[in-house]
């Protein structure tokens, strides 16, 4: 009996001291968690509202947990104080113009205060020191703007539905596009038509390439246009004197189109020898008539002469004229024959 009890006891005391082992082991967890042994300074913020706050929640600064809300009462109008725990390892990087805003731990989570850390030329916040606020922004406010938000995606889809149907029953140009083949084609040709516009294009700025190059290639006509100063100024040269040229036979061709219209003038003018000649018939007569009498008295000097060489007393005469021009032209004859035969 006494060792059964001995044996009770001691299970007994086992179990007391894994009770107490526990709870020293769940009040360090649950200590170490909400920092209730780390030093800790106070600070507080005044909010307009606090979006479900409440005490134990933490407070994160640069995305580190620094401390938990200690207290959260009203102040003044309306309005909440909350009081915050924050480590004395965090203080001397939260400044005194820091601000605290209200937000959440993720989408749906706990609520939370987030310090921003402030000017870096402002001192450190020091314990009972007054935070600004940051306003959060309203979760019925953006529910609202969300309502809104739907209401206009609902009038876009409305707006895109009539759309689309009209593309789809072909109408307006769109439409067209989709369901006119007609307009498809024309469409088609069109870019054929571009690519070839495109096509010329490149060809041409090709040439232009190519001329360019040319014009610094040594030795061409067309960099010696542009680089040689002599060559240019022998064209200049050359185009001013074709430029006199031109303006000489522009002063020739008028004197002919003077002269033309003086003997124009003076054929229609019957006072005028010529006028007269074309348009007097009495005066062509004469012409005519003297004409005729020159020719008779031309004919009849003939015989005369031809009467005179057979006259005795001029007989001798004319035969050495004759013996005298058949010397000559026998020595014409002879003379060339003489030079070729020294030529060989």
């Amino acid at each position: 009996m006494k060792s059964t009890k001995n044996t009770r006891a001691v299970i007994v005391g086992i179990f007391v001291l894994l009770g107490v082992v526990i709870f020293v082991i769940t009040i360090l967890t649950l200590g170490g968690q909400h920092k209730t042994f780390d030093k800790s300074i106070t600070v507080r913020a005044i909010f307009d509202d606090i979006n479900g706050l409440q005490k134990g929640n933490n407070i994160w600064f640069s995305g580190v947990k620094i401390g938990t809300v200690k207290k959260i009462s009203f102040y003044g109008n309306a309005q909440v104080e909350v009081d915050m725990n924050i480590e004395e390892t965090a203080q001397e990087y939260i400044r005194k113009n820091a601000k605290a805003r209200i937000s959440s731990d993720g989408l749906i989570g706990n609520k939370i205060i987030v310090i921003y850390p402030g000017v870096s030329k402002s001192p450190p916040v020091e314990n009972g020191d007054m935070l600004g606020v940051e306003k959060a922004p309203n979760p019925d406010e953006m529910m609202s703007t969300l309502q809104s938000n739907n209401k206009n995606l609902l009038e876009i889809t409305n707006d895109f539905k009539v759309v689309s149907r009209g593309i789809a029953e072909g109408k307006g140009t769109a439409g067209r596009l989709l369901t006119d083949d007609k307009l498809i084609d024309d469409l088609q040709a069109s870019m054929v038509l571009l690519k070839k516009a495109s096509s010329n294009a490149q060809r041409i700025s090709s040439s232009v390439a190519d001329y360019a190059a040319s014009l610094h290639k040594k030795g061409t006509l067309a960099n010696d246009l542009v680089t040689d100063t002599t060559v240019f100024n022998r064209l200049k040269t050359t185009a001013d004197q074709m430029q006199e040229v031109s303006a000489t036979a522009n002063s020739v061709v008028n004197n002919l189109n003077n002269a033309t219209n003086g003997l124009n003038n003076s054929l229609n003018n019957r006072n005028t020898p010529v006028g007269m000649l074309l348009h007097d018939e009495d005066a062509a007569a004469d012409i005519r008539v003297t004409l005729r009498n020159l020719q008779t008295g031309s004919q009849k000097l003939d015989d005369n002469l031809e009467a005179l060489q057979h006259n005795f007393l001029l007989k001798g005469f004319f035969k050495k004229k004759a013996k005298k021009e058949e010397q000559e032209a026998k020595e014409k004859q002879v003379a060339p024959q003489a030079d070729s035969l020294v030529n060989r």
